[in-house]
C-alpha cells in the first residue's frame, strides 16, 4: 500500500477502534435505544458509518477497472475535500443520508455483530488500498454524494471525517443511557 494511503487507513481504524471500545461495554438495549422518534441509536449510526463505507469500497471496485480513462484530480478535487472536511467538522451541521444508504442500512442487535461487520468492511478496503497501484493514486474513482469525484485518498480522509462527524452523536447518546 502506498505510504500515504497507509498513514491515513491506520489513522482510521485507531478512530473506529476509539469508538467501539467507546461502545462495548454498552448494553443491546442501550446500544439501540432511540433517543426520540425519528432520531437514530448508537447502533443505527455505526451501521450507517459501515454501509456507507461498504457502498463506497463496492463502488471504488469497480471504477478501478476503468480506471484509465478517469481523470486525475486536481486542485478542484483539493478543494472540493476541504470544504467537505469543514462540513464534516460544524457543530450542528446536519445532511440527509442518501437514500440508497439509508435503505440498505440493516439493523444490527448486539455490539459483536456491529464489530465484526465493520472490522470486515475495512478489512475489505484494506485489501483494496493494496490493491490501487501507485498511477491510479490520483484517478477521481470515488464518488461521494454531495462533492462527486474523487480520489482513492480523498476516500480514506473521508472515511475518517465521516466517523468525526458522528461521533458527537454518539458520546451524547452513551451519556444519556
Amino acid at each position: 500500500m502506498h505510504l500515504q494511503l497507509q498513514d491515513s487507513y491506520t489513522k482510521i481504524e485507531k478512530q473506529k477502534r476509539l469508538l467501539l471500545d467507546s461502545l462495548s461495554k454498552l448494553s443491546a438495549e442501550e446500544l439501540n435505544k432511540l433517543p426520540s422518534p425519528g432520531k437514530w441509536s448508537a447502533s443505527q449510526i455505526i451501521a450507517h458509518l459501515i454501509v456507507a463505507e461498504q457502498l463506497s469500497v463496492n463502488y471504488m471496485k469497480k471504477k478501478i477497472q476503468g480506471a484509465q480513462q478517469a481523470d486525475n484530480s486536481g486542485i478542484t478535487e483539493e478543494a472540493k475535500m476541504l470544504l467537505l472536511k469543514l462540513s464534516q467538522r460544524i457543530p450542528g451541521l446536519k445532511f440527509k443520508a442518501p437514500r440508497h444508504v439509508v435503505e440498505n442500512t440493516p439493523a444490527y442487535n448486539d455490539f459483536e455483530t456491529l464489530k465484526s461487520e465493520w472490522d470486515k468492511t475495512r478489512a475489505e478496503f484494506r485489501e483494496f488500498l493494496d490493491s490501487v497501484s501507485d498511477r491510479h493514486l490520483k484517478r477521481k474513482i470515488y464518488k461521494h454524494a454531495r462533492v462527486g469525484y474523487l480520489n482513492v485518498h480523498h476516500a480514506v480522509l473521508f472515511f475518517g471525517e465521516h466517523v468525526t462527524h458522528h461521533t458527537p452523536q454518539i458520546k451524547k447518546l452513551i451519556k444519556q443511557v
